[in-house]
């Protein structure tokens, strides 16, 4: 499971820089004010993201396949990690200025990870058997149900795999350097402009 979950992480950096590629051509067809304001939005999207991510990781840290999780932010959606992962990156199209940016950005994470899920879900039914069947039909794939919100009193973590955590997440706020860079290069022009992003 650690080999897949490191191919993940790879495949998803692959795919992000793949999009950057692409992005680094288009350009907020915004005016300032509304820009900055998505700007803005996104780097609190990214805050909420890798806060997310930690505390998920706090529930499940180098469990999830020995047992099955059902507390904290597990108990609403089988997949927290991926959700908040889907709103930081989220957080990172929205340096473009561009809501669909934003919305992009969301939606081709969160459609890659679908493909990890369904995967992971046919490995940890095989592992954990019953008990994992019962808790993928009372909790959601994806989008949280906060009315199966339930936690417990004590909860023990790994500390290498929260700083890892932390560190993974970190990379999103390179987004906010990296659009400025392409907004001063396609302001001097040095970087053509081919498309705007509405």
């Amino acid at each position: 499971m650690e080999r897949f979950q490191k191919t993940r992480r790879l495949a998803l950096a692959a795919l992000i820089v793949l999009l950057g590629s692409i992005l680094i051509f288009g350009r907020s067809a915004q005016d300032e004010v509304l820009h900055d304001r998505i700007e803005m939005a996104g780097v609190i999207l990214i805050v909420l993201g890798i806060g997310g991510r930690l505390w998920s990781i706090l529930y499940i840290g180098g469990r999830k396949s020995a047992e099955v999780v059902e507390t904290g932010p597990y108990s609403m959606t089988r997949n927290p990690l991926y959700l908040f992962s889907s709103i930081a990156a989220a957080g990172a199209g929205a340096q473009m200025g561009s809501c669909v940016a934003l919305a992009g950005f969301a939606l081709v994470c969160a459609g890659a990870f679908y493909v990890v899920i369904l995967r992971e879900e046919r490995y940890l039914t095989a592992t954990l058997g019953a008990r994992f069947k019962d808790y993928m039909k009372r909790v959601p794939r994806f989008l949280p149900n906060p009315l199966l919100y339930r936690d417990q009193a004590e909860v023990t973590f790994r500390p290498r795999i929260l700083k890892q955590t932390l560190l993974d997440g970190l990379v999103f706020f390179i987004s906010i350097p990296l659009f400025e860079l392409i907004e001063e290069g396609q302001e001097s022009g040095i970087i053509p402009v081919l498309f705007l992003w509405p």
